[in-house]
């Protein structure tokens, strides 16, 4: 058991990175809540009132990343904004937005699947006393597959002409889209669970396998890196090639090889920066000036609650399906088409 001078020690060395494991377990905790709420609602419709009702927590919204595709694409052009999962279409612009500026933000302080994949990584450490590397034949071959899987949607909804994209906004099987996911993983079996247990199982010996290979919107969100505004910069003169920035970077970037990480798959995470043993040897710049390392995650989470806040004083948060069309809807969700 650690000595609580050891936990403050840690705290004292690596800031920014205790305070993200604590935002991640947080956040976590908030989205099995959000499930939970989301679970109680459709109960009340799918036993036809016979369990109290509990409001629809609009940030369920954020698990439809193709309804917020779609809407996304309507809203850029036509100028309407989706009235059936607006939740989902904030939250969607917003990730994909801020990646201009601060990357994978998004990837590496809340989501629940990079959360959960750091965490199997952790227990894997745990029982081998270490993760494995892919040897770099291999992640060259996988690496393609997100990017594949990610234009595949992509191009799916650009397709689609406006009509058909609000056509679809407006259908049945979109307004129980949240329903439908929420039955998938009830009920989960067959492919889709091998499928889970499959991701598990390799996450336990190579760290975040999910992300760096499979996650189409952690690819979509990383594009916004071409840009190069915001990286890590190391500097060769005082670099001791101690290698403990690769070590500790969760996305396994050779960060120890290259001057500047402009790599699609860092997620600003800072990890490589407070592992560093040499003072200003590994720096966070954007639009190249040199910024503090609380840099990304301040304003990720600033942004954040201002762009929720916004959404729910104007009224672009909840849906407008109301109580009857639930209670109509719900019920026959498992055969909507």
């Amino acid at each position: 058991m650690k000595s609580k001078a050891w936990y403050h020690k840690q705290l004292k060395r690596k800031p920014v990175q205790i305070t993200r494991y604590t935002v991640q377990g947080l956040f976590l905790l908030f989205l099995i809540y959000v499930g939970l709420q989301f679970y109680q609602f459709y109960l009340h419709f799918e036993t036809l009132g016979k369990t109290p009702f509990v409001e629809r927590p609009s940030a369920v919204e954020g698990f439809l990343p193709i309804s917020g595709l779609v809407a996304l694409k309507v809203w850029l052009t036509s100028g309407d904004f989706d009235v059936i999962h607006p939740a989902g279409l904030v939250l969607i612009a917003f990730f994909v937005g801020v990646g201009l500026i601060l990357r994978k933000s998004f990837c590496s302080w809340i989501c629940p699947v990079g959360t959960a994949n750091e965490l199997i990584a952790w227990v894997g450490r745990k029982i081998f006393k270490r993760n494995f590397e892919i040897p770099q034949w291999l992640s060259w071959l996988l690496t393609p597959i997100k990017y594949l899987l990610m234009l595949f949607f992509v191009l799916m909804v650009v397709q689609m002409d406006v009509f058909t994209a609000k056509s679809f906004l407006e259908e049945p099987y979109n307004k129980v889209s949240d329903v439908k996911m929420l039955l998938m993983f009830v009920n989960l079996g067959g492919f889709a669970l091998k499928f889970i247990i499959v991701i598990f199982i390799l996450s336990l010996f190579f760290r975040n396998f999910w992300c760096r290979f499979l996650c189409p919107y952690g690819a979509l969100i990383g594009l916004g890196s071409i840009f190069r505004i915001t990286k890590i910069e190391r500097n060769e003169d005082t670099c001791t090639n101690c290698e403990m920035c690769t070590k500790v970077c969760p996305q396994r970037l050779k960060v120890h090889k290259v001057e500047k990480v402009n790599s699609l798959n860092c997620s600003a995470c800072m990890s490589c920066v407070e592992a560093c043993p040499v003072k200003d040897t590994l720096n966070l710049t954007v639009a190249r000036k040199r910024v503090n390392k609380w840099f990304v995650p301040v304003t990720f989470f600033v942004l954040f609650f201002v762009i929720i806040t916004f959404a729910k004083i104007t009224g672009h948060w909840d849906s407008i399906i109301s109580y009857e069309e639930w209670k109509q809807l719900i019920p026959e969700a498992k055969n909507i088409k």
